[in-house]
């Protein structure tokens, strides 16, 4: 029995030990390429970001894979914020290993005393509020990107002036508004399940002015320029979600305003899975290069399926450089 149970024993560390020593040495290496780089007032960022550097130069020049933030909650404390953005970005290193993409990932606040502001999903409120530290996250992120640009290249590496980004949820919701916003930025973005609202690109529809985040109509006003539809033509987008995925953020205060939480639910749908062919209908109609991915039996998560068909997604774009 005893030798039996010692066998068993024998057995187990020999699977466990190459999971433990394969685990370590993949940490360390993330470990020694990554940095944690700190807040730059003067530099036009009030939060740190993280970004990780991938071992090879490679024959192409190296793209900078934007993963937004995404806490999933709002909370005063800076460290849980900061742990989740340390997660996301050692999780994308792993999720993107082998593509030789320096990966970057803010460190946005989610303050509760300030709850309104959906600063991981770059809300209406993130373009208006005078709060320090959480205005136009859009740009911080694009400062964040010019200093990743300068640091990477100050080490001899050839680097995209474009980026590429990929988000999910709230930080899906990020990086589909962020390309509006900014198209001249971004190279391609994958955008999973986007708070159950991909942003119109679009002005109006049914004669209702579609203002910012349910549409385009009001950007000019809220960030000092109107979104250039020739420009954000040029970014390949890649949507997905599950067919069993109901997280919806539209009904919620910190999302969406009340007009326009009204105008999505009035004149597109009670539910992201209804809204979800007229969104592909309105960004053919804008002549945008976007594809829309539905997948069965999936709900709120990213699978291995979905994660290799963004891989997929993005080295076919690689490619094309």
């Amino acid at each position: 029995m005893r030798r039996g149970f010692r066998t068993a024993v024998r057995a187990l560390m020999l699977l466990v030990l190459p999971v433990v020593v394969g685990g370590a040495i993949l940490s360390a290496r993330y470990a020694f390429r990554t940095t944690e780089v700190p807040a730059d007032e003067a530099g036009g960022f009030s939060s740190s970001y993280y970004l990780y550097e991938p071992s090879e130069t490679g024959a192409r020049p190296t793209f900078i894979l934007v993963l937004p933030n995404n806490t999933g909650h709002p909370d005063d404390d800076a460290s849980v914020h900061r742990r989740s953005a340390a997660a996301m970005s050692f999780m994308g290193h792993l999720a993107f290993s082998g593509m030789d993409v320096a990966i970057l990932v803010p460190e946005f606040p989610r303050p509760s005393r300030h709850d309104r502001i959906y600063t991981h999903a770059l809300d209406r409120d993130c373009l208006t509020t005078e709060v320090d530290g959480l205005g136009r996250l859009d740009l911080q992120l694009i400062a964040m990107i010019d200093d990743a640009t300068r640091r990477l290249r100050a080490e001899g590496r050839r680097v995209e002036d474009k980026v590429l980004m990929a988000g999910f949820s709230a930080s899906g919701m990020f990086v589909n508004r962020f390309v509006m916003l900014h198209p001249e930025r971004v190279r391609a973005a994958a955008i999973g399940s986007p708070g159950g609202w991909p942003i119109a690109p679009a002005e109006r529809w049914n004669d209702e002015p579609l203002t910012y985040p349910a549409g385009i109509a009001d950007v000019a006003d809220l960030a000092g320029q109107p979104v250039d539809l020739s420009e954000v033509g040029k970014v390949p987008m890649f949507f997905f979600i599950g067919d069993r995925d109901a997280n919806d953020s539209v009904p919620y205060s910190d999302s969406y305003d009340d007009r326009e939480r009204e105008l999505v639910l009035k004149l597109f749908g009670r539910t992201p899975l209804d809204r979800w062919d007229t969104a592909r209908r309105l960004y053919e109609m804008a002549g945008l290069e976007a594809e829309f991915h539905l997948y069965p039996g999936v709900g709120h998560a990213i699978t291995l399926g979905e994660l290799g068909d963004v891989r997929r997604f993005f080295r076919r774009v690689i490619a094309t450089e």
